[in-house]
């Protein structure tokens, strides 16, 4: 497949040595969905991470903190790729990248703040670039996420916030079956600004007979 021969693709130098430095957890696997596939981040992603970015920032902007000066750079983009390492071996955050059947890369998916003890819990995040808007990939997308958490990671509940705003991210998780609990006001600082944010959660026991999303 092509998918098989994309992550065998290497850089070098420099970036090879990056690679080698960390090991991928079992958690962080690649994750199949309907029409998508999921995988953690690589160094060699980053021509096509930055242009989609690029092309897509004032589409995301709204959504998103404010992007550092450097937002875009390959030094940036590495400091990224050892924090999503080190969080992965830390079981505190796994991040992937969301792909299409043609290996090229849509957004991104993440579980970060991730709780153990007697919450066994993480937050749920996610970007899409804006070519590939309104075509049900994120809904896909989180769709094959979701078992994968709470199956293999043993997590019980998954938190979102979405601006009210936001009606394609409200309607990707309402699609996905979670569940609205209240309004969090000035929750996050997006674009520069206190939102307000509307809290959803899923449970594992939300997953349906065959071990999906309702």
């Amino acid at each position: 497949m092509q998918r098989n021969a994309r992550e065998r693709e290497r850089g070098t130098g420099d970036d090879m040595a990056f690679l080698r430095s960390g090991l991928i957890p079992e958690g962080a696997q690649s994750l199949e969905g309907r029409g998508v596939w999921l995988r953690p981040p690589q160094m060699n992603d980053y021509g096509a991470w930055a242009q989609l970015r690029a092309l897509s920032r004032e589409h995301l902007k709204p959504w998103e903190p404010l992007w550092p000066r450097d937002e875009l750079t390959r030094s940036s983009y590495r400091r990224r790729l050892r924090h999503y390492q080190r969080e992965m071996r830390e079981d505190l955050g796994y991040s992937y990248f969301i792909l299409n059947r043609d290996d090229e890369l849509m957004g991104g998916i993440s579980l970060s703040n991730v709780r153990r003890g007697v919450t066994q819990s993480a937050s749920l995040g996610y970007w899409l670039g804006l070519p590939y808007v309104r075509r049900g990939h994120m809904t896909a997308a989180v769709k094959a996420l979701l078992p994968h958490a709470c199956h293999a990671l043993k997590l019980h509940r998954i938190e979102a916030a979405s601006q009210p705003e936001n009606a394609a991210s409200l309607r990707v998780l309402e699609t996905c079956g979670f569940k609205a609990e209240g309004h969090a006001r000035q929750y996050l600082r997006i674009n520069g600004e206190w939102q307000d944010h509307v809290l959803f959660a899923f449970l594992a026991d939300d997953l349906n007979v065959g071990g999906r999303p309702a």
